[in-house]
C-alpha cells in the first residue's frame, strides 16, 4: 500500500500537467446556473461560464463538495492508500474544509485536512510545498505541521479588472461599485487571514494596476521563497504575458509558473482578473 495520497479541490489553480507529474488529483465544486449543475473544470469551461453569465446576465451559485461526496472519494483513495492529504479553499470562502473534516471523521485519523486560508493558487503553492515535503520522506503529519506554518506567509494579490462580479456577487456595495466605476478604480484584493480585502486601489488604465501588482512583489522581493511564483489569470493571456516578462527581469523565469483560474474563481472574480502570488520566507 502506498504511503499518502494528496487531493485538493478545485479552486487551486494548479496547471494539468503538474497535476498529473505529481499525481495529484482534483475534488472540484460545484457550479450551477438556475437548475443545471456543473463540476468545476469538468463540464464546464470558464469561456464557457463567462458565456452563460452573458447570456443570462446571472451570475452562478457556487457549492462545496457535500459530506457525502467526500466520504465516497475519501473511501476510494484509501484502498491504495494508508493515508490522505486534502488540500482546500479557506474556510472563510467555502465550507468545503468543513465538510471534508466531517467526512474525515469516519477514517480513523487516515484523512488529514489542511486549511489554506487561501485561494486560487495560494492554495496551490501550499500544495507545491506538500509534494516537496512528501518527496522528501516527511511523515503525513509532519507534512501537515509544515503547511500550517506556512499558510501566514502566503502572499495571494489580485487585480479586478471589472467591478461587475463583485457587485453581482454580493462582495461590494452599490455605494463602492458606481464610485469604484466613476473613477475609475481597478481594485487589488489581497487574502488576509483567510478573507479578501481590499489591499490598493489603482485607477485608471489595466497596466496601471499591472504595475501595481509589480510594485507590491518588488516591496516583498527581499522576503520572498523564489522556489515558485504564480501568475494566475482568468481569460488575460496578455497581461499574464506582460508580468511574465517583468517578473522575468527580477527573477529566473523558470521559477515562474502561468495558471489559469477555474471556473469557481472566475465567478467570483471576473472576466480579467489577474494577480502575482508567492510565499514569503
Amino acid at each position: 500500500m502506498k504511503k499518502l495520497k494528496i487531493l485538493a479541490d478545485s479552486t487551486c489553480d494548479l496547471t494539468p500537467e503538474y497535476l498529473k507529474e505529481h499525481e495529484i488529483d482534483i475534488i472540484p465544486l460545484h457550479v450551477t446556473f438556475n437548475q443545471e449543475s456543473y463540476d468545476d473544470g469538468v463540464n464546464l469551461t470558464v469561456p464557457e461560464l463567462y458565456q452563460k453569465v452573458d447570456e443570462i446576465n446571472l451570475l452562478p451559485k457556487t457549492a462545496a463538495c457535500s459530506i457525502g461526496e467526500f466520504k465516497i472519494i475519501f473511501e476510494k483513495y484509501l484502498k491504495e492508500y494508508e493515508k490522505i492529504l486534502f488540500i482546500g479553499i479557506s474556510s472563510k470562502f467555502s465550507s468545503t474544509i468543513q465538510n471534508a473534516k466531517i467526512a474525515a471523521d469516519d477514517f480513523d485519523n487516515r484523512v488529514l485536512v489542511h486549511d489554506s486560508y487561501n485561494l486560487s493558487s495560494g492554495i496551490g503553492l501550499q500544495i507545491l510545498k506538500a509534494v516537496k515535503f512528501n518527496e522528501s520522506g516527511e511523515e503525513p503529519e509532519k507534512i501537515l505541521e509544515k503547511l500550517k506554518e506556512l499558510v501566514p506567509n502566503v502572499r495571494s494579490q489580485f487585480e479586478i479588472e471589472t467591478l461587475d462580479y463583485l457587485y453581482k456577487g454580493g462582495r461590494c456595495s452599490s455605494l463602492t461599485y458606481f464610485f469604484g466605476r466613476g473613477l475609475k478604480i481597478k481594485p487589488i484584493i489581497r487574502v488576509i487571514d483567510g478573507g479578501m480585502k481590499v489591499y490598493r486601489k489603482p485607477r485608471g488604465k489595466t497596466i496601471n494596476a499591472l504595475n501595481e501588482l509589480l510594485n507590491i512583489f518588488k516591496e516583498d522581493y527581499p522576503n520572498i521563497d523564489t522556489d515558485c511564483v504564480m501568475i494566475t489569470h482568468s481569460l488575460a493571456d496578455d497581461s499574464a504575458k506582460y508580468l511574465y516578462d517583468e517578473l522575468s527581469k527580477i527573477i529566473d523565469s523558470k521559477t515562474i509558473m502561468i495558471t489559469r483560474a477555474g471556473c469557481v474563481i472566475s465567478s467570483h472574480c471576473g472576466r480579467g482578473t489577474i494577480g502575482i502570488l508567492y510565499i514569503n520566507k
